[in-house]
């Protein structure tokens, strides 16, 4: 099989160039749309999620169309290595649009195991036939029932398997092969750990480094995982026990987080459709996010700017914490992603956030500062929320990171000139980099002896139990 499919890639490369795709409409099912998604999205340059927003309608499974797309991205450089290994196709001879194809059915075959394998097979031929032409069925039909043949299992217990044969697809269950297919992770566990999860060898290195092999496992599983959405109530119109309670009648299946007052949505249905929030009862956020306000506890005579507040999750969550009675300064550098704070307050009902531009700022603070607090919620390298913001993995890097750093640096440096002398900063990133945490903020305080650390806390992602979750940093900075 090797030099044949080689030989086959060239020869439906050269034919991809001339031949024009059948004629006919592509269906709008979840796999052709999934393709088509794919086919419009660039790791290095693109973001999926505008793509999804703009195809969306063309199918009716938009749940399941959706699954497809960010599974496969996730898991990108996985499937591409299954693709190279076991067909033989290394997959920068493949033409983009056949990829696509192929990696959607490969990344169903190892990741879906309650989906029939013929129907995976033969739905990526009949896609192929009408986005390529007739004369590139046979490549992916070849390709795809290489890999089948090489599957000994589709799902087995992860625990006691053989690591090198099998891909982890949850942190119990994982694809077994007949070969294998990865490193030795005793021998080279980056190595391993990058290629199982599809993440930059240099990111696992300083996982490792940090926090050790098995919590580093645990944040793989964690950077993969398909990610529960969780709403927090808006305690200004209703409480978690009311709106759960208007969630059941309406037949959605949901979960309460205990002592979060949290809810988890299990049912696979738009936001915007769900009961309470068009009255504005409710906004989406994960259950990591809403810790560091609940850690900085503030108060309702406080004055309060947020500094980097765009689109407003954690801007709106501080007037519900103070009864809508705080006075809170919202800004943004990004002015149109400030839009969102204004849509989001609105809907919300609040009235205490006035919304300022960035370059209003400096007249701003000039006549309201020093304030009590600061919300220094900063642009960071979102390592801590690989599962959502799934184009991470394949752009972040060391420079940028440091790059970050230098600018979280500037913002605390800010923050830190503009609060009263027993005021409060509250610093806060959805990244687990230590460069961008703990050692930022340890090099803060030593250029800063008048402030002090009053707590710090590092949430680690995890995809155990019933509450998965993302990972961040919080600390709060005080006055001495």
């Amino acid at each position: 099989m090797a030099g044949e499919n080689l030989k086959t890639a060239r020869s439906v490369r050269n034919s991809a160039n001339k031949e024009r795709p059948a004629k006919g409409k592509i269906s709008n099912g979840a796999r052709a749309f999934a393709v088509a998604v794919l086919n419009q999205f660039d790791p290095k340059r693109s973001y999926a999620g505008p793509i999804l927003d703009k195809l969306l309608p063309q199918t009716n499974e938009k749940q399941r169309a959706t699954d497809l797309v960010l599974g496969s991205i996730r898991n990108r450089s996985a499937i591409d290595m299954v693709i190279a290994e076991l067909a033989d196709c290394p997959v920068e001879r493949i033409p983009a649009k056949l990829l696509n194809i192929i990696r959607i059915g490969a990344y169903e075959l190892i990741y879906s195991p309650r989906t029939p394998d013929y129907s995976i097979v033969n739905e990526a031929v009949e896609n192929a036939k009408v986005i390529m032409g007739r004369k590139q069925t046979s490549f992916v039909n070849a390709v795809l029932r290489q890999i089948t043949r090489h599957i000994q299992n589709r799902q087995v217990p992860l625990s006691g398997a053989d690591t090198q044969r099998t891909l982890p697809q949850t942190p119990s269950a994982s694809c077994e092969f007949d070969t294998d297919i990865l490193p030795s992770p005793k021998d080279s566990p980056v190595d391993f750990l990058s290629a199982a999860f599809s993440l930059p060898k240099w990111l696992i290195s300083g996982w490792l480094t940090e926090f050790g092999q098995e919590s580093t496992r645990q944040v793989c599983f964690a950077s993969n995982r398909k990610p529960s959405i969780y709403i927090r109530p808006n305690t200004l119109k209703t409480t978690a026990k009311k709106l759960a309670e208007k969630l059941h009648t309406a037949n959605i299946d949901i979960e309460v987080v205990p002592g979060l007052e949290m809810i988890k949505i299990k049912s696979p249905k738009a936001i915007t459709e769900l009961p309470g929030f068009d009255e504005g009862e409710f906004t989406v956020q994960d259950i990591a996010a809403v810790q560091p306000l609940r850690l900085l506890q503030p108060q309702r005579q406080w004055t309060i700017l947020d500094l980097c507040a765009a689109p407003g999750t954690k801007t709106t969550q501080l007037a519900e914490l103070t009864g809508d009675k705080a006075k809170i300064i919202a800004t943004d550098i990004d002015g149109e992603r400030l839009k969102k704070v204004r849509e989001n307050t609105t809907r919300l009902g609040i009235k205490s956030i006035k919304i300022i531009s960035y370059e209003n700022l400096e007249k701003t603070a000039a006549q309201i500062a020093p304030f009590d607090c600061i919300l220094l919620d900063v642009p960071c390298s979102n390592t801590g929320v690989l599962a959502k913001r799934i184009e991470t993995r394949y752009r972040i890097t060391p420079k940028a990171v440091r790059k970050l750093a230098k600018t979280q640096a500037e913002l605390l440096k800010i923050a830190a000139s503009m609060i009263k002398t027993n005021g409060k900063i509250c610093y806060s990133t959805c990244s687990i980099q230590r460069l961008e945490n703990s050692k930022l903020i340890k090099d803060f305080l030593q250029e800063n002896p008048d402030l002090k650390l009053e707590s710090e806390k590092l949430n680690l992602p995890s995809a155990e139990g019933a509450t998965d979750h993302d990972g961040g940093y919080i600390a709060i900075i005080a006055g001495k």
